[in-house]
């Protein structure tokens, strides 16, 4: 708007007066100076009025832009909700898997990623299709931008880890508690397998007396190197999948006692340099002994593969191994039966008998079986240095060991899922809500019960049994600061004075619960 074309306001008149007619013009010239200075002052007060509206304008296209954004948002995150991971049960959103949305209204585009527990997730290719599918089925969605990552590796053991260990998410042990019944053969081709679907993967091979690692594989360096430093050690490669054995140790096998044994092999773990690994798998040694004693209680195991063959005397040593695992509660997720049958003349014949793999399903109810032939070329490869899932991808033992692949990694899933949430602290109810893995029950506990009973030296008197920790010592106000997860046994509670409690979920289930309690008021 300009001020000097600016119209008169039209309920601004003036009429004619006889004073006009003086000579001198003076009340004229009065009048046309007013008449300016109403001009000037309405154009004025119109310009400020117009610049407010103006402003008042642009803040409600912010805010409709805002808004618009928002429920663009709400719409994208909704249409992601349809999808459903089968592992879990939950939408890929309420399990935290959407990351990065961006949408561009303009030109309708949508970017986001999908951040996947394990980049050897079986379903991902079926993640990242059904997402493009369902986003772009927006009315206002022209393109879609969907880019897969997985979890930075990290393990659900909740203490002070070796450093060697920090950056490794999953731990499986391969055992049978027998020796002569394929457990090394499957533990490196199941590594192997995991490779394949994308995961970044190690092996340990524990057996200190008889190391078949060295046998099984061929990497071009065949000794491990030591950094003079730091003391760690560097895992010798082949394949993409990192290796250490006592085998590539330079010393053969070891002729030493118990003792010994247990602390090379507690250092060969321990202070390799692995890096950021999704799967370590652990090649135990027979039996249940200090050595596999050592093992499970130094590392924080996710999960053990259980290996046996069709005879009976196999079922007994293996009966043996489950039972140590779930007396130190380590899930065994699968069970493989190998050497079972062989293929002759159209027929399918079982030299070694039947039932000794379904047995350890049905009496410790472990939720699968694979079964694996009695092939000459599995055994060929074993010897040869090259694994038989990498010699013969598409053949019928590698189909075998990938259906044993999908299965750890959606067992290990549900592991660290379940135990990353089993104990949670909820602010607005002030009570420490308990789910213990593998069990529908849900119960609530007084944060102040839980810390009075705790029954460490600090509480207890190791000798006397004598109660140290008494019942007013501990506020009835108290909260916790911090739950994490102690493997698949207990959670520690870091505690306002600074104690940290080992809370095993055995002892949380006995304690007194919390019944009725008021259901917070949504605000």
């Amino acid at each position: 708007m300009h001020l000097l074309h600016a119209p008169i306001p039209p309920n601004l008149s003036f009429q004619p007066s006889k004073n006009l007619q003086h000579k001198n013009g003076l009340v004229f010239n009065g009048l046309i100076h007013q008449q300016r200075q109403i001009k000037s002052t309405w154009v004025l007060h119109n310009q400020v009025n117009f610049s407010s509206i103006t402003a008042k304008a642009s803040s409600v296209e912010v805010g409709a832009s805002t808004s618009s954004i928002k429920e663009a948002e709400s719409d994208v995150l909704k249409a992601l909700s349809q999808i459903i991971d089968p592992d879990f049960g939950t939408d890929i959103v309420s399990c935290g898997f959407v990351k990065d949305l961006q949408i561009d209204e303009a030109s309708g585009e949508v970017s986001f990623r999908l951040e996947l527990t394990t980049p050897a997730c079986p379903v991902k290719d079926m993640f990242e299709q059904k997402a493009n599918e369902v986003v772009a089925a927006l009315p206002w969605v022209r393109k879609v931008n969907v880019t897969m990552s997985a979890q930075p590796a990290k393990p659900i053991f909740g203490a002070d880890l070796p450093k060697g260990l920090q950056t490794i998410s999953n731990i499986v042990a391969v055992s049978s508690c027998k020796g002569g019944v394929g457990k090394s053969t499957v533990a490196v081709n199941l590594a192997y397998t995991l490779a394949g679907m994308g995961a970044r993967v190690g092996i340990f091979d524990a057996d200190v007396y008889g190391p078949s690692l060295p046998t099984m594989v061929s990497p071009e360096s065949r000794l491990l190197e030591m950094i003079a430093e730091t003391k760690s050690i560097i895992p010798t490669e082949y394949l993409g999948v990192k290796l250490v054995s006592f085998g590539f140790a330079g010393q053969g096998r070891a002729i030493m006692r118990g003792p010994m044994v247990s602390g090379v092999i507690n250092q060969l773990l321990t202070t390799t340099e692995w890096g950021e690994l999704d799967y370590l798998v652990i090649d135990m040694p027979p039996g249940t002994g200090d050595i596999q004693l050592t093992l499970c209680q130094v590392v924080p195991l996710t999960a053990a593969v259980i290996v046996t063959t069709p005879q009976k005397l196999a079922f007994i040593d293996v009966a043996k191994g489950v039972r140590m695992f779930s007396k130190l509660k380590v899930p065994c997720v699968a069970v493989v039966e190998n050497m079972c049958h062989f293929d002759a003349d159209g027929k399918r014949f079982y030299p070694f008998g039947r039932g000794s793999g379904s047995q350890v399903v049905q009496q410790f109810g472990i939720p699968h079986l694979f079964e694996l032939p009695i092939k000459p070329a599995l055994s060929a490869s074993g010897d040869s240095g090259q694994p038989e899932v990498v010699a013969d991808p598409l053949g019928e033992v590698a189909k075998t060991f990938q259906d044993l692949g999908v299965c750890v990694v959606q067992q290990c899933a549900k592991i660290r899922q379940q135990v990353s949430t089993a104990v949670s602290y909820d602010k607005s109810m002030k009570a420490i809500r308990v789910k213990v893995p593998d069990s529908s029950e849900e119960f609530l506990l007084h944060p102040a019960t839980v810390r009075r009973n705790d029954r460490s030296a600090q509480s207890v008197d190791e000798w006397t049994g004598e109660q140290m920790l008494q019942y007013s010592d501990i506020s009835e106000d108290i909260e916790p600061e911090e739950i994490r997860p102690m493997g698949n046994y207990a959670v520690q509670i870091t505690w306002p004075d600074g104690f940290n409690q080992i809370a095993p979920y055995d002892q949380l289930q006995t304690m007194e619960r919390l019944v009725d309690v008021p259901q917070p008021t949504p605000a």
